[in-house]
Formats: structure tokens, sequence, C-alpha cells
């Protein structure tokens, strides 16, 4: 069955050539008990591994059943010492922490033998070479003739058609010797054994046959065999070693160094440890500032104004960009400013005032436009009726009220309109919730106005001032004083006398105004103070009204003599001076003519609802032009962006620091593993001469590292986990925040699956360096 010719191995080292066979040629059958002796040196053992295909051959043929082996690849040599081998070794080279079984089926699970065929087959070899009472044990556990009959039981269970035995009873005594020599025996009656030996004792008593070396050569053989000519009938079944079996093996290895694996996995977690408390304060920190946000802001108005500034708007060629080709051209090119360029005009209209009104109360229950609308105020001032307005800016700084007035209507903060009630049931109202009253009572209608004061019952001196109280600065009045004091609103009709030339100009009889029955009387009906729990202090210190004695204003004046004849004017009818169309709509807006507000200011019930209202929001611009769409401001949307952009920011700069430490530790792994490949180069050889390929070996080694990156991940998660606690302990007593680091679980599965792919990539190359190992040479480590 089996054939070699003219079968060469030689060895070089330098100029140095060992002829370990030269030229060997033998035949054997398919049942006989075949010893090879010769002394140290002379090939014998040599042509043993050509026979078991762990050491290939230089030149000459090898035919198994007809089959040449001069075209197997390695992985027919992987499968043909799994199919049709079975080795003895004189060491019995058993892996140590697996059990007894565990060894014997090795090579049927390389085969792929179903787990209850393989447990069935590895309990007879082991029961046929009499350790039916010692196959739950441990090698460790037996003595050497016991091992070395595990060995036997180990090369039987795969049912090899060739058993080679390597001085198999060379460490043993003499009784367990004539025992293992008597069961190789019986086995030669059924498969072709080999046996190399150096005893010509042990050969003459047992053995059918007797081949003599010399040098690589065959000296004398005692019953020589002829081959004949036969087909192919030799066939290979592949070997594939899956990786919950080199788990196993992997982790039946580290389970017998439990001190080594615990201090490598600890030091591999430490930068998963880092990384988890990194990620844990960061999730933390965010949560904290979201909550306060969620809390704090998520009232504060969304904005429209008439002009929006576009975020979005392209920068990079803008004028003043940094950016640029820095042409050499002798021309200049005119552009438009970055800050123009962002602008965007809102188109308000009556269409869109429907859309707003339309919001569902349960979003937001407080809806405030702002109009540029102005009032023709009179006052009684010391018995005396003068002009007084709401206005909180001294007469001197009308440009810069003007433009702390836009920004208050683009940001809805420190604005002096306070929102309408849409729903009188719902329990949402702006002055109420937010605003304490200190003296009189809540607006109850449009013409009731309030005084706001800050925490130290502070107001604007001026505006004070400009309703005629004679105040100086510091000077304390009695909350008597302010409320219920009245004011007249006058119609424009009343307040504006037409000339002759068609202009108008303001009445002077402040009197007789003030006493016409058609006026409106506003009151002071309050004095109110922002509650000190409240985040919603939006109105500025001064005089606050409703957004409703604007419409009303509007209402009354918008079809009054002046306001025709400025719609049928491209002049102004007060001072004939040329009006754009932009400086027209202005005029008419001051003078009541348009009810189209500056700005729109939409307060949300909460944080949810207020992500419902943006949808809302958006909604309306689906399928609209740039140019048609209605930009709104987020104020706490911006802030919230701008605070989770920096704690992303700081937190990536953590995680890259912590993460040094993974690198330190993959590499870490990587030398660990390395030592591991020393340590099992039996293993690697004793796997190898089972049939296993080199993926199988790398498989093992991969597993191994497998294991070490889970452990080391969950040991780190679980550290990270356990030092919030004393983390937060400290927080609080710094800071009263209470349970700020906080470990998502999803963080912490990524950390382990970080920590068992870094660690894994770290010990795969010292995996191809044990699969790569010579399989000869692996066993004959110690």
């Amino acid at each position: 069955m089996l054939e070699l010719k003219d079968i060469k191995k030689y060895y070089h080292v330098g100029d140095t050539t060992t002829k370990a066979l030269d030229g060997v040629s033998v035949s054997f059958r398919r049942q006989e008990f075949v010893a090879i002796l010769g002394a140290s040196g002379s090939g014998k053992t040599t042509m043993l591994n050509v026979i078991g295909g762990l050491d290939n051959y230089d030149s000459g043929d090898m035919i198994i059943d007809g089959k040449s082996t001069k075209t197997f690849k390695e992985s027919d040599w992987d499968a043909y010492r799994n199919n049709s081998i079975g080795f003895v070794f004189q060491s019995y080279n058993l892996i140590s922490h697996l059990g007894i079984i565990d060894n014997v089926e090795l090579g049927m699970t390389l085969s792929g033998v179903a787990k209850e065929e393989k447990r069935q087959k590895a309990e007879e070899a082991l029961t046929r070479v009499g350790l039916a009472d010692h196959m739950h044990k441990k090698p460790n556990q037996l003595s050497g003739g016991q091992m070395q009959r595990v060995a036997i039981a180990r090369a039987l269970a795969n049912d090899p058609d060739i058993l080679l035995c390597d001085e198999p009873t060379g460490a043993l005594d003499t009784e367990t010797s004539v025992q293992i020599m008597n069961l190789i025996q019986e086995l030669s009656q059924e498969k072709l054994v080999i046996m190399v030996t150096h005893n010509p004792n042990l050969a003459n008593q047992y053995a059918d046959r007797i081949i003599e070396f010399s040098d690589g050569r065959i000296l004398n053989d005692s019953h020589p065999h002829k081959e004949s000519e036969k087909s192919d009938q030799f066939i290979l079944k592949r070997t594939k070693m899956r990786f919950v079996t080199a788990l196993k093996l992997s982790f039946n290895n580290l389970k017998t160094k439990k001190g080594r694996t615990f201090l490598t996995a600890f030091a591999s977690s430490i930068g998963i440890i880092s990384i988890g408390i990194v990620l844990s304060l960061s999730s933390g920190f965010q949560a904290q500032i979201d909550r306060t946000q969620t809390e704090t802001m998520a009232k504060f108005p969304i904005t429209i104004s008439q002009i929006a500034t576009d975020a979005n708007a392209n920068s990079d060629r803008a004028l003043g960009s940094e950016k640029g080709t820095f042409p050499k051209s002798q021309t200049v090119t005119a552009k438009i400013s970055d800050q123009d360029r962002a602008q965007h005009t809102n188109k308000i209209d009556q269409n869109y005032i429907d859309y707003i009104e339309n919001i569902d109360p349960k979003l937001s229950n407080n809806i405030g436009y702002t109009r540029l609308v102005g009032m023709n105020l009179l006052g009684n001032v010391g018995g005396e009726v003068k002009p007084v307005t709401f206005s909180a800016a001294a007469s001197s700084e009308d440009s810069g009220a003007a433009m702390s007035s836009a920004v208050s209507s683009m940001t809805g903060v420190g604005v002096s309109t306070f929102p309408t009630q849409l729903d009188n049931k719902s329990g949402e109202n702006f002055l109420q919730d937010n605003y304490r009253l200190l003296d009189g009572s809540y607006p109850k209608n449009a013409t009731d106005v309030v005084l706001i004061v800050d925490a130290n019952n502070n107001t604007n001196i001026n505006s004070l001032k400009n309703l005629g109280f004679d105040v100086k600065d510091g000077e304390k009045i009695d909350f008597s004083q302010i409320v219920g004091t009245n004011f007249k609103l006058i119609h424009n009709n009343d307040y504006y006398t037409e000339l002759p030339t068609g202009n108008f100009i303001p009445n002077n009889d402040y009197q007789a105004m003030y006493d016409n029955a058609n006026d409106d009387t506003l009151t002071i009906s309050g004095i109110l103070r922002v509650k000190s729990d409240s985040t919603m202090n939006l109105l500025a210190p001064g005089i606050a009204y409703s957004d409703q004695l604007t419409s009303q204003i509007v209402e009354e004046n918008q079809n009054s003599a002046i306001v025709e004849a400025q719609k049928n004017s491209d002049t102004s009818v007060m001072t004939n001076q040329t009006l754009t169309s932009e400086q027209k709509d202005a005029v008419l807006a001051q003078l009541g003519g348009s009810s189209i507000p500056s700005s729109i200011m939409i307060y949300p019930n909460n944080f949810k609802n207020k992500e419902e209202i943006l949808t809302y929001l958006d909604n309306y611009n689906d399928g609209k032009k740039k140019a048609d769409k209605i930009l709104y401001t987020d104020l706490a949307g911006t802030m919230t962006e701008l605070t989770g952009g920096l704690m992303d920011a700081i937190t990536y700069v953590l995680v890259a620091f912590a993460g040094i430490s993974l690198v330190t530790s993959m590499i870490m792994i990587g030398i660990i593993t390395y030592t591991s490949v020393i340590e099992r180069t039996k293993e690697i050889g004793v796997l190898k001469a089972l049939g296993a390929r080199k993926k199988d070996i790398t498989r093992v080694f991969d597993a191994e590292t497998c294991i070490l990156g889970v452990g080391s991940g969950i040991l780190g998660v679980l550290i990270a986990w356990g030092a919030t606690f004393p983390i937060n302990i400290l927080l609080y007593n710094l800071t009263d925040l209470k349970d700020v680091a906080q470990l998502n679980p999803v963080h912490a599965i990524i950390l382990i699956v970080v920590s068992t792919v870094l660690t894994m990539l770290g010990g795969h190359i010292p995996a191809k360096m044990a699969a790569k190992k010579d399989a000869a040479i692996a066993l004959r480590a110690e």
C-alpha cells in the first residue's frame, strides 16, 4: 500500500550537506509490523517523518495506494496525516491542558466527525488500550505507561491505515514496555505499523520485518516487499478546525495559567478603563447639560424675524474669506460681504401668520407678535398733559435703542411685549408661570400694561422718566405711586392734522386730545418680578405690554387718513422725503398701517413640544425655493449644539490620549502571544501531526487573543463602571451634581468589541509565526 521510490532528503548547513535519506526505495504491505533499526543520525527518524508527511522529501516519489505524492500541496499533506497516519511518540506528546478524552478526540475534531460519534470512538479506543477507568482524568494524573496508551488511543481513534511509532518504549520501564509492545503487535494484525527503535532485541522479538538503516540508506531488509502497479485508490478528506474548537483549546490552556492570564487581561484593560471613565464622564456631563438645557431653555421662544441669518450660507468665497487663490491679475472684484450674503429676508405674509396660528395649543399656548407700530401716548405729568412713551431709552440713545430692539426681536430676549395665551383653559400662561406679582394685578385686558423689575426690584430709570416720573438714579418709589397710573392712547385721526398741502403734522392741543372720548385708556395694572426658579427672564426691565395692544392699535389706525395718504404716496406725508419701498413699508408699520408683525415668538410648552414645533415649521418650507423659505432662530438649540460640540471635542481629545494605552496593550498582547507560541511549540507540532492546517494553528492563537481581548474588555468595563461610584461621590461633594458619571451600555459593548479586535490584531502576527513552524522541529521542542 505504501512505496518509497529513490527518496532523497538533504540538509544544508553552510557548506556542509547532510544526507539524511540518500536514495531510499522500499515498499510496505497493508498489514505488517516493520521495525527500522539504526544508530542515531542514520536517517531512520527522517524516513518516519517523510512517511508521516511531517517532512517533505527533496526528490523521488512516495506512492500511497497508487497515488503519487509529488503534486501534493500543503493542505493535501495535512489531510493525509489526519486520514491515514497515527503517530505514537516516545515522549507521548499529549496536550497537558486537555483531558484524556479531549486528547483522543482531537484528530477526529479536525476531521469534522460528529460529536456523538467522536465521543463513542474515543471511549472505544481508550477501552481497547485498557484505560476505561481513567478516561476522565488529565494527563498529569497518569503514569508513563498510561500516557503512552493514551497516545496509542489517539493514534487509533481516527482509524488510520498506518501507525508510526518513534521509540514508543524509550521512556518506559521493562514491564510497561512489554505491555505497550504487545499492544502494538496486536495492532499490526490490522494495520501497517512502522516502528523506529535502537533496540534490536525489541525488534527481533515483536517485528515481522526488520529494516536496518545507516547513513541515510537501507543496509538490510529481512522481508522485502515489491508493490505491484495499481490504479489510484487513495481518497483525501480535508481537515478543518472550527473556531469553537480553537476557543476550547485556548481556554483550557489559559486556565492552566490563571495568574498570568488575569494580570495580562488587567494590563490590557487599562486603556479600556481609561476610555470607559472618559466616556462615562462625557456622556454624564452631556446628559447633565442636556437636562439643564431641557429644563431651563426648552421654553425659550423660537423666533421668526423679517430679517434672519442663514446659518448655512457658504462663506468660503465671500468678502474677507481667508481662503483664496491669491491671483496676480491687475483687477478688483466687487463682492458681497459675508454678513450681507448670510442675510435672508423672510417673506412673512398673512398666509404664514394663519399657518402659525394653527399650531396646536398643546405644543405652544403662548405665541407673541412684535409690531413696529408707534403709540400716540399722552400722560398727565404734574397736572400738565404731555407726550409720554413706553421706551426704556434716553432721548439721545435712539439709534442704540433701535439696534437693541432689533436684537431682541431676533432672539426673543429683552423684549417689551409678552405673548397672549391662546387657550385660556390651559394652565400655560407666560406671565403667571414666570413672573411673580408684587403689587396690583396681572393684565386682564389688552389695555393693561405692567412694570417689570429685576431680582433686586430695580427697573430702568428711562422707562419711568419717559412716563413722566421725576426720579433720580437710585431713588426708591412706592408701588402705590406706579400701580394704577393711566395714560391715553390717541387714534391717528385725532393725533395727526392734515394741512391744505396734503401733509400731516402732530396735533399740539394735548389737553383736547387727552379729553377726547375716543381715546383708549392704558393702565399700569401691576408690578412683576421674575420668579427665582424661572429661566424665562425674557422681558426687559421697564414697561411691558401685550401683543394684543399693538394688534388693537393696528386695527384702529390701519384705515386712518394719514395711513391712506401714505399708502398712495412714495414720499413721506410728514417730511416730503422720497421713500424706497422698504422705507415706505417701515413708515406704514410705524403709523399702524400694516398688520404683519416684524417678528414672531413661539414659546414651546416643553422640550418635546419644541421638537414638534420645529418639525411643523420645517414642513412649511418643504418644496419651496430658498428665497421663499421662512427661516427661524432657535436660541436654545444653537446653545445646545455649541455646548455639545465642545463636549464632543473634549471627549475626542481625552479618548485619543487614553487610546495610547490601547496601542500599548496591543503591543503587549503581541509579546504575550509570542511567548505563548514558544511555550506551546510542542502542542503546535502535535496539532500538525494530527493534520491541522496553518489556518487552524493561526486560529488557535487568534482564539487565545480573542479570549484575552473579551476578558480584558469585560474587566475594563466592569472596573470603569465600578469607578463611577466613587467618582460620583467626589463630584457631588465638589459640585453638588448627582450621578454625573454614567457608563452607557452601548459604549460598554463597543469598548469590549474594540478591545477584542485590537487584541486579536496584536496577537495575529505571532499566530501567523506559529502556523509557519516546522512540525518535525516543533515536536522535538521541550
